[in-house]
């Protein structure tokens, strides 16, 4: 892969105007994680994290398919959950259990201040708001995760994180970026028009998107300090 990603134009628009995004794509956590020099302490005590927040991001996208008002966004949306249940949770699964982390411990794991805050800020989205509002909470984790995997499979980068970047820039994910990316460019047309961007909702949809990316940012905090501390 070469050049920038393409998720489509809700992304490319509301990536443009995140002021948190850079901070988010470029957190020493995923720099210090592609160049191999990532503590383990601190990528275990983040996988764990990430492991509960999977599952309730799972929960957020199964409110999305409850949500659908066509039959590709129920199909979408039952994709991606199936993928985040299928794939992504494993993955966690078996890298834990290869550090001496069995399941019953990472399920057991304590969800973190900063995990709590981004899960439930992304239900609530979905819970009090359409599907529109839960698409902009979803998409910074999706297509930011495809961003960083994409570029560090570009640059080479593998070392002892080689399975997690290999995950996030391989094919099959790249592929569930570029769905997502149709998804909610097909979304927004249906419900507001191909003027959306020009309507007042758009500011609203924008509002959603910074803030999980805001809360992204404190995710990889969270990784980086809660070894560290």
């Amino acid at each position: 892969m070469t050049g920038p990603v393409d998720y489509g134009a809700a992304f490319a628009r509301w990536r443009g105007h995140a002021p948190d995004w850079s901070a988010y794509t470029g957190h020493a956590f995923v720099t210090e994680l592609g160049e191999g020099r990532l503590p383990r302490a601190s990528f275990l005590h983040y996988l764990r994290q990430d492991y509960v927040f999977l599952f309730h991001f799972s929960r957020a996208w199964a409110l999305a398919a409850a949500k659908a008002a066509t039959d590709a966004e129920l199909r979408a949306a039952s994709g991606v959950l199936h993928g985040l249940a299928h794939v992504e949770m494993p993955m966690h699964i078996r890298i834990c259990a290869e550090a001496g982390i069995p399941r019953a411990a990472l399920e057991a794991t304590t969800e973190a201040a900063e995990n709590l805050a981004y899960t439930r800020y992304v239900l609530e989205a979905g819970y009090s708001g359409d599907f529109l509002d839960l698409m902009a909470a979803l998409a910074p984790c999706v297509l930011g995760y495809g961003e960083i995997g994409a570029r560090l499979a570009r640059a080479g980068a593998g070392g002892p994180y080689a399975d997690w970047i290999a995950t996030y820039g391989g094919s099959d994910y790249q592929g569930l970026c570029a769905e997502v990316g149709a998804l909610i460019d097909a979304a927004l047309v249906h419900r507001l028009g191909p003027d959306w961007a020009a309507l007042p909702r758009a500011a609203a949809l924008q509002a959603r998107f910074d803030t999980a990316t805001r809360l992204e940012v404190g995710f990889w905090d969270m990784g980086l300090r809660g070894a560290r501390a």
